[in-house]
């Protein structure tokens, strides 16, 4: 059945126009079918333009089963959705039904809505903000879904999203007065029923932790369990296996005080007081933590007297929210609800300040307004197996990132796996033609002083010849802004940088323009699909290693050598391949692309480990010479 449909003459050559059968993607589709037939693990490598998505489609639709895709980020999740899965199930008769269900902070909740309509009356709020919400309630009244995705009213940024859904914290619950006409409800209902039914990591891993509830009856349901870009999973799982509080759950919690205080309880002027003091107190201790954009050990910072009294008022000021909100218990939904969130942070703070339980990592984060302060397990493989174990079925991996020099012992081993099989599938790209990879001659050493200047008069020339159509792609954001600001001194073609908009708004103005520069990091790195002219060459400062202070990497070099491994060949090394992977994933995308791959960093040739990196990669042809590359795309524009 599998070899049938795709096939010329089968299913998917009757559906897709110019259908050609591919044997990657034939074998991918096949080692699914097992998977599922037989309830195993597999784990594939599929390199980009295999057609891995259909590969796992058609089996998954053929079984009868019920399924859930698992995607890495929102926009596959919806091209998945809306896109290739009506074509899978045009293509195949399949008369079963599909459900896409996000995150509860996707879905308006009319509740809040309602009381951010009275709250606007009642205080001075920005003309704009107003505007937003109207155009919101407007829209309220003919969505069917309540995702506020498909509001285009409204930017996926704004500032009043987070004021109009509700997360776990917030939730009133069957106490809601819109309890029946819930978005989150109906679209659990949805995925409830259905047979495939379509989620994201976060939203996967948040119920596996059994922080979503109400998804969990959904899980146990399914049989076949597939993720896509499934690299991201074992991150995701550390932060959902651990415990965080932030100050942005105490300044909701704030906020929602002062509305019961102004809608439903304007008797209790301590409520006001409260939550005055619950963000004044939370403002403190971000200002202890010290600058914005830091991550640190919170083992050793808990330890400072300037911190420990900002979290001893901190404190003070949850028990004293506690006390008031006790007394207006049964006044008000919200408030009741306040009094259960206070309690349940108060019990996290508690946790966090707890260090001397062993086997995690404590660290914490802060950003201009906020922090957050997290435990993180050292390995979350054992807690991901047993819930393998738990739930039996076919579980299924799929990235074109996963394996470390054709090994895929790094990525089975840290979620623990025991997959019957695991295997890379060639990318039918014609590298040979398409592409040249080129570590230049003459770089500076990586760190060293006035780096980014060097490689602004390295590269402006091949980037000035190219017209443009350059993704330059940072492993930091401070290489970053240095690299913009001095391209924007001596190109005279327009350099975008990442973070002066949102990022769907940065790739559309590079795509318009047809002959910019992108200046990028993280975001860019990977989910990003820019086929044709548009773009030709891909520039990396350095090898992707994540920075030696990150707590995340602590807590993995900290497991990897109580197991008795080399935390720099067994931890960092894969780490910044995979990474790697992604970024030079970004150049060729279709079989008429054509481009040239530039990585500035020494390493790659002078180190023995140079050699897993460049053997990790697509079969580029190779040069140390930048005039061969400019050649090279002297040709390519020839040919456009």
């Amino acid at each position: 059945m599998i070899e049938k449909t795709f096939s010329a003459e089968g299913a998917l050559g009757k559906a897709i126009p110019g259908f050609q059968p591919r044997q990657p993607q034939l074998d991918m589709a096949h080692a699914a079918h097992e998977a599922i037939q037989k309830q195993s693990q597999l784990v594939v490598e599929a390199g980009t333009g295999t057609g891995k998505t259909f590969a796992y489609l058609v089996p998954a639709l053929l079984s009868g089963k019920k399924v859930i895709i698992s995607t890495g980020s929102k926009n596959l999740q919806e091209q998945l959705f809306h896109r290739d899965l009506p074509l899978m199930v045009d293509a195949l008769g399949y008369f079963g039904s599909v459900a896409l269900l996000k995150g509860r902070a996707n879905y308006l909740c009319l509740d809040r809505l309602s009381r951010q309509m009275v709250e606007v009356h009642s205080i001075q709020v920005e003309n704009d903000s107003l505007s937003q919400l109207i155009k919101v309630r407007d829209w309220s009244s003919s969505t069917k879904s309540g995702d506020l995705g498909e509001c285009e009213d409204i930017a996926e940024d704004s500032p009043i999203i987070p004021t109009i859904t509700s997360t776990n914290d917030n939730c009133l619950g069957k106490e809601c007065p819109s309890y029946t006409d819930c978005f989150v409800l109906k679209a659990r209902k949805r995925a409830m029923d259905a047979d495939v039914v379509v989620v994201n990591h976060h939203l996967f891993l948040a119920d596996l932790a059994i922080k979503e509830t109400g998804f969990g009856e959904l899980i146990p349901e399914a049989e076949v369990f597939i993720f896509d870009e499934a690299h991201q999973i074992p991150d995701i799982a550390s932060q959902y296996f651990g415990q965080t509080v932030s100050s942005r759950m105490i300044h909701e919690l704030a906020k929602d005080i002062e509305i019961g205080y102004r809608t439903e309880a304007k008797d209790m002027k301590q409520l006001s007081k409260v939550a005055e003091q619950l963000v004044q107190t939370a403002m403190d201790l971000r200002l202890n933590l010290g600058d914005a954009g830091f991550r640190g050990n919170w083992r050793e910072a808990v330890n400072s007297p300037s911190i420990s009294r900002a979290i001893s008022r901190l404190n003070e000021s949850l028990d004293f929210a506690l006390e008031v909100l006790k007394i207006a218990l049964g006044r008000s939904q919200i408030l009741d609800a306040a009094f259960e969130r206070a309690t349940t942070i108060a019990n996290r703070i508690e946790r966090v300040c707890d260090v001397s339980i062993t086997g995690y990592s404590y660290w914490y984060e802060t950003t201009n307004r906020h922090f957050a302060l997290h435990i993180t397990p050292l390995s979350v493989a054992d807690k991901f197996y047993e819930q393998i174990e738990l739930k039996q079925g076919a579980w299924i991996f799929t990235s074109a990132t996963l394996a470390v020099n054709g090994n895929f012992d790094h990525f089975s081993a840290r979620l623990g796996l025991k997959p019957t099989k695991q295997f890379s599938l060639p990318s039918p790209f014609d590298y040979q033609n398409q592409a040249r990879l080129c570590v230049p001659r003459y770089l500076p050493e990586p760190n060293s002083p006035g780096l980014a200047n060097k490689l602004v008069q390295l590269l402006a020339p091949v980037i000035e010849h190219n017209n443009g159509r350059c993704f330059f792609l940072c492993t930091s954001h401070s290489m970053m802004r240095e690299l913009a600001e001095g391209f924007r001194e001596i190109l005279s073609i327009p350099v975008l940088m990442q973070g002066e908009t949102t990022k769907q708004k940065t790739l559309a103005e590079f795509m318009e323009l047809g002959n910019a520069l992108l200046v990028a990091t993280g975001a860019f790195w990977e989910g990003i699909d820019v086929r044709g002219d548009a773009l030709s060459c891909v520039i990396i400062d350095k090898l992707p290693f994540t920075a030696p202070d990150d707590p995340l990497l602590k807590a993995r070099i900290e497991d990897c050598r109580l197991k008795g491994g080399d935390p720099f060949s067994d931890v960092q090394i894969p780490d910044a391949v995979i990474t790697l992977k992604q970024g030079v994933g970004r150049l060729i995308r279709d079989k008429k692309d054509r481009g040239a791959l530039i990585l500035c960093d020494n390493r790659m040739v002078t180190r023995d480990y140079g050699g897993v990196f460049l053997s990790s990669l697509p079969p580029i042809p190779r040069t140390r010479d930048l005039n061969i590359i400019t050649d090279f795309l002297t040709v390519e524009r020839t040919q456009d």
